[in-house]
């Protein structure tokens, strides 16, 4: 039988340490941050529970038991576990680490500071199609030099990935959504740091590395600016508390 979005396992990648923010943010990890009225991550695992999952494991490090506390093990109808990092692991390692709580053969993971507008339902079935090993979420944005950019082949696999601060200009970029078979977690070292974005998804490019193009809204809170910037971004799509 065909596994469906809703039987897939989300992991949000929770642990960072989120330095950048600790002038405007410094009692608390960065997905406890204010916005829009309410706890940063809220609108994540609201946006897991409109897609229609039902479990998601928050992948926690710095100050976890705060998030712990905020959360419980239930989020509406969401069911909701924990993987916490003892050292960081880099966004592969703190999925490794977090396999064994996953029952999917297929997962989605969600990076913790940033939040696509996009729909999950449109990617999973595109990735479903493709059978890729990966399949990451892109956006367009006016200008791609803070994030970097990534390219499409004509195929729509990702045929290259641009550093930060490039020439200024609009393009895709990833907007920190992506589904992953089992097997390319299970593949990653246990309890070793390592990073899906400069260590796995590199070595997957021009062959078994998909991406979905959108032009969905998007923002990350990973800086000031940015942070400043979410209240009015979530209010905008109607999520403010």
């Amino acid at each position: 039988m065909t596994e469906s979005l809703a039987e897939s396992t989300a992991l949000i990648l929770s642990g960072g340490l989120g330095t950048r923010l600790r002038s405007v943010v410094s009692d608390r990890p960065k997905v406890l941050a204010p916005v829009a009225g309410r706890p940063y991550l809220t609108h994540l695992l609201d946006q897991l529970a409109e897609a229609g999952l039902r479990r998601a494991v928050l992948c926690t490090g710095y100050r976890a038991d705060q998030v712990r506390a905020a959360f419980g093990t239930r989020y509406g109808e969401l069911d909701v576990a924990y993987s916490e990092e003892t050292e960081p692991l880099g966004t592969g390692g703190a999925l490794r680490l977090a396999l064994p709580q996953v029952e999917s053969t297929t997962v989605l993971v969600l990076n913790g500071d940033s939040y696509c507008a996009a729909d999950l339902a449109g990617f999973w079935s595109f990735h479903r199609n493709r059978q890729s090993a990966a399949s990451l979420l892109l956006t367009r944005v006016a200008d791609t030099r803070r994030f970097g950019s990534v390219s499409l082949d004509v195929a729509g696999r990702i045929s290259q990935f641009r550093e930060k601060g490039r020439a200024p200009g609009p393009g895709l970029i990833n907007a920190g959504i992506y589904l992953l078979a089992r097997r390319l977690i299970e593949a990653i070292p246990v309890r070793r740091a390592v990073s899906l974005e400069r260590d796995v998804f590199p070595t997957l490019v021009g062959s078994d590395l998909s991406g979905f193009a959108t032009s969905s809204a998007f923002i990350d809170i990973g800086t000031p600016e940015s942070y400043a910037a979410a209240d009015l971004f979530f209010g905008r799509l109607g999520r403010a508390a």
